[in-house]
């Protein structure tokens, strides 16, 4: 992990590169520390994967060392559920925080006692002070970006009465929500988050980590910093909504230097623009609600952009891992196609993903003219391009199963699959030609018919003495396995479905899920959950890594041979 990369490695320049090789080169820094700080209050999502090949990327390809820290300083929403998921994921995308003997996982909640000696620090330099405002009247005096704040009646607090109150704050001897300790900076900035910014509040909740130790907890633009400085973050880097904070980050750290708590040199924040992913809601929240309206099965359900629901769907880390190195790094706002992210999966995909036939929508095919007590025997590469995978093995025989879009009673102009009189090729089979087909009462089309042509077997010498314009897959009925089959689309139908203060909700996308039972070839009966393929004709699928698990055969559709979104 904190090997440099080699010189046929190095990747495309940006912004942040360019300020980490200055740094080494300026002897600003001896070595790139970078931290992936998530709060454990959910799962991780598509754009924390962008974070976390960012972080860890740079840290590797620069010789350095990434951290994994937990900011969890808000007790209320956070649980060791959160703590588990996210370590797993990280390990799944395929970055680690050891380093030799050591281990570079944090949490923010392990610094509690250093973060109180700094509040005391802070108040004793004259810098902090404890405001019992209520709520409502902090609001109102902090003013707005037309008018300037006003100084609350406890900003003249001494030093010693803001002591002892900071301590009966810590002691629990106030109630929650009654007071606060504050910066005291200046209720006149022109950056609203510099006018008196909270560091301390008073919260009654059972932290997951240190239980009930503490009553009061550090604001997270209080801890972020403290954090950094403590772990000797090189380059600190979050994403465009803290570039608002950054004034905030550099004082503190500042005082608590001329404290003597730090050294120099001290941390130093960046930031870069977050990722904005089209038909996709990514705000912790908006995705809490979706699980628990359940307009979906949980986090993990594969249509939630969720690393967890992206790695059911059948997403690599790979193509994750592809797919934030192609979209780069700016500071600049700019949104992301849903189609590129999945092209990354089909690139990743095509070149690994053994082949399998599959019928989603099935009919029977009956061959009328082949032997009734006769399989013959077929086979196909498990991959078109590793011939060292082997062989795949299945039968032919009198009854087969199609797709029911295989077969049109009236073609329309440019059909070139079975129709009465019509002739294709089975693929890895033979050579048919449809002679008639059944219906129900309906009029419902239930079975086809069709002869085929015994020299016209795959790979046999006479194969090439027909020339069809449509070939298919199939399996056959003798030894086709049952599947169910969940065909996914996006979840939601606008493509912005939060932007501007929209109901996300309102664009949910009633046809996102579809469920199939299909016949798939012998040789899937065998897979293991979590295993890709590809579907001839049909797209990329993913064994059902819950289900499969139970034995059950479930598979779940990933992306299709080619873009065909809104086509």
């Amino acid at each position: 992990m904190t090997s440099p990369a080699s010189s046929d490695t190095i990747k495309p320049s940006n912004f942040l590169r360019q300020i980490i090789e200055r740094d080494l080169k300026d002897g600003a820094v001896t070595r790139v520390v970078t931290r992936f700080p998530p709060e454990p209050n959910g799962y991780l999502h598509i754009g924390h994967a962008k974070s976390i090949c960012l972080n860890f990327g740079l840290a590797r390809d620069y010789g350095g060392v990434c951290h994994l820290r937990f900011d969890d300083t808000n007790p209320e929403k956070e649980s060791q559920e959160f703590v588990d998921a996210i370590i797993d994921a990280v390990h799944w995308l395929g970055f680690d925080w050891q380093e030799a003997d050591k281990s570079h996982l944090y949490l923010a909640s392990d610094y509690f006692a250093t973060m109180h000696q700094a509040a005391v620090l802070l108040i004793e330099a004259g810098l902090a002070y404890v405001d019992e405002q209520t709520p409502d009247e902090m609001r109102a005096n902090r003013g707005d970006f037309g008018k300037a704040g006003v100084d609350s009646p406890f900003r003249s607090r001494t030093v010693a009465e803001n002591i002892v109150r900071f301590a009966e704050m810590k002691d629990g001897k106030l109630a929650d929500g009654s007071a606060v300790l504050r910066a005291k900076i200046d209720m006149a900035h022109a950056n609203i988050n510099m006018r008196d910014p909270a560091l301390y509040r008073i919260r009654r909740a059972t932290h997951h980590h240190t239980g009930d130790a503490w009553c009061i907890y550090p604001m997270y633009t209080f801890a972020h910093p403290i954090e950094d400085a403590i772990e000797g973050i090189s380059h600190s880097i979050c994403t465009l909504e803290f570039e608002d904070q950054r004034p905030f980050y550099d004082w503190l750290l500042a005082r608590l230097a001329e404290s003597g708590l730090f050294k120099n040199p001290l941390p130093h924040q960046y930031e870069f623009a977050r990722l904005n992913l089209s038909y996709v809601v990514t705000s912790k929240r908006k995705l809490a609600q979706l699980v628990a309206d359940k307009h979906v099965s949980g986090w993990d359900d594969p249509r939630m952009p969720t690393i967890v629901g992206l790695r059911r769907r059948g997403y690599t880390p790979e193509a994750l891992q592809l797919f934030c190195e192609r979209i780069g790094v700016t500071k600049a706002d700019s949104w992301i196609d849903y189609s590129t992210l999945e092209g990354c999966l089909r690139e990743t995909l095509d070149a690994a993903a053994p082949r399998a036939m599959a019928v989603l929508d099935p009919i029977k095919l009956t061959i009328t003219n082949f032997p009734a007590d006769h399989v013959e025997p077929c086979s196909a590469p498990v991959h078109p391009h590793h011939e060292e995978l082997g062989k795949r093995n299945f039968g032919f025989s009198k009854e087969l199963w199609i797709d029911a879009s295989d077969f049109q009673a009236e073609p329309e102009k440019g059909y070139h699959r079975l129709y009465v009189g019509n002739k294709v090729r089975l693929k890895y089979g033979y050579v048919v030609e449809c002679t008639g087909f059944k219906t129900d009462a309906s009029g419902k089309v239930t079975e086809v018919e069709a002869t085929y042509f015994e020299d016209s077997k795959s790979g046999s010498a006479t194969s090439g003495n027909y020339k069809v314009k449509g070939v298919m897959t199939w399996v056959s009925a003798h030894d086709a396995v049952d599947a169910e089959v969940r065909m996914y689309d996006r979840l939601f139908t606008d493509e912005h479905p939060d932007a501007g203060g929209k109901d996300f909700l309102a664009s949910i996308n009633p046809n996102s899920l579809k469920v199939v039972t299909a016949k798939v070839e012998p040789s899937l009966a065998a897979s293991t959950a979590d295993q890709k393929f590809q579907f001839e004709r049909h797209g990329y699928f993913c064994a059902d890594r819950v289900n499969h698990a139970t034995g059950k055969l479930v598979f779940n559709y990933s992306v299709g041979l080619k873009d065909s979104w809104g086509k």
